[in-house]
């Protein structure tokens, strides 16, 4: 049995990557950019107002100015303003040459005459300069970077419609156990259903790779064997729940090891989540999971999500927040390190739910996160701080 900490080294130094694909701007959202974007013009491409008023020289402000034209945004002007004149300008409508600032409208009145008087005494220039946002070939989005909503922006205002991104990783789901029986079917006597395939399908989508489920694997030697090498041909990870403790059933390490699969370690001192396996073939990494709904669940947050976005190039960090125990919290044992499920309070403090075990799912729908509990560490005190994982 090794640490968490020589597990999830031993998972990390084993990444490769799935390399890349083009995809339309639109559709990289939640994908990981694997070049930088550049600007193919200068923003703003123009001097342009950025207010509704008048574009005149700001040396004529203590005159009367006539009105010469008017600007609409996405028009050229056509006249250059000269002394004591100005022209009608639309927010991010194009600067009129001769002019260095535009008054607002608000603080302007028309004359009997026509003409304009500026009426305050603040004068802004109210211009966005040509260039000051973004040069031409600027670096405006870095690789390696998770596409968010203002990212798309960012991309159509460049003219970058085709975004290099890290192909998502293609992973395999399997449950084992003749005891599994799939969700729509009625449990008999000594079954229980196949929570885990659905729920880790969900934490590798949010995770940005595609999922896969392969279906039960029943306690035959033969046929997981077939459905585990099916699965490691077809995919880049194979997750399968189940099937690696110490029973007379639990055969998948063999298995793995006769689909050439080179095990790395078979047991973790985490809890819930001791027997974890984790082997390398050419083609894929299988993780073998526990069979407990918690135990997947946590192991898949622990270990599985960060080596998927290093695939893609990405160095995932999980939300934490610090915040005080709300209560005293005591274990009975401390050889492993524990990952426990918590609620953040309406005050900011941190109080664990009501958690029976490994296969209590249902704990974790009213938990905000989890904490981990160090080796060698029985007792927390009330108002101690502790790193809230946020789930």
């Amino acid at each position: 049995m090794i640490s968490f900490d020589e597990a999830y080294k031993i998972v990390m130094d084993s990444l490769f990557m799935t390399g890349t694909e083009a995809v339309w701007y639109e559709d990289s959202f939640g994908r990981i950019l694997a070049e930088d974007v550049l600007s193919d013009m200068d923003m703003p491409p123009f001097d342009k107002s950025t207010v509704d008023g008048f574009a005149c020289r700001s040396s004529d402000l203590g005159h009367p100015l006539e009105l010469i034209e008017t600007i609409p945004a996405g028009c050229l002007p056509q006249k250059i303003i000269g002394e004591n004149q100005c022209a009608a300008i639309m927010t991010g409508a194009m600067m009129p040459e001769g002019a260095d600032c535009v008054i607002m409208v608000e603080d302007t009145e028309e004359l009997s005459t026509g003409m304009i008087s500026f009426t305050s005494t603040y004068v802004k220039t109210n211009i966005a300069y040509k260039g000051e946002d973004i040069c031409e070939g600027d670096v405006v989005l870095k690789a390696f970077r998770e596409v968010k909503p203002q990212d798309i922006a960012v991309m159509a205002a460049t003219g970058h419609t085709s975004a290099l991104v890290g192909r998502k990783p293609r992973v395999a789901i399997i449950s084992s156990g003749n005891e599994i029986v799939e969700p729509n079917i009625k449990p008999g006597l000594s079954q229980i259903r196949n929570s885990n395939s659905g729920q880790l399908a969900a934490q590798v989508k949010r995770a940005g790779a595609s999922a896969t489920c392969y279906g039960i694997a029943p306690d035959d030697e033969e046929e997981t064997y077939i459905l585990v090498r099916k699965s490691i041909e077809e995919n880049d990870i194979v997750l399968i729940t189940g099937g690696v403790s110490m029973g007379k059933f639990d055969f998948v390490p063999s298995v793995l090891e006769r689909a050439g699969v080179k095990l790395l370690f078979t047991r973790v001192a985490i809890q819930p989540g001791k027997p974890t396996t984790f082997g390398i073939h050419e083609k894929a990494r299988i993780f073998g999971l526990p069979g407990n709904p918690v135990s997947s669940f946590v192991v898949f947050e622990l270990l599985v999500r960060p080596y998927i976005s290093g695939m893609m190039g990405f160095e995932w960090k999980p939300p934490v927040r610090y915040l005080p125990l709300a209560d005293r919290f005591i274990r009975r044992t401390a050889d492993r390190m524990m990952w426990m499920p918590v609620k953040v309070t309406d005050d900011n403090r941190v109080l664990p739910v009501e958690y029976h075990g490994s296969a209590h799912i249902s704990a974790f729908p009213d938990a905000d996160g989890i904490i981990s509990i160090p080796v060698g560490i029985k007792t927390l005190q009330e108002g101690q701080m502790v790193e809230v994982r946020i789930i």
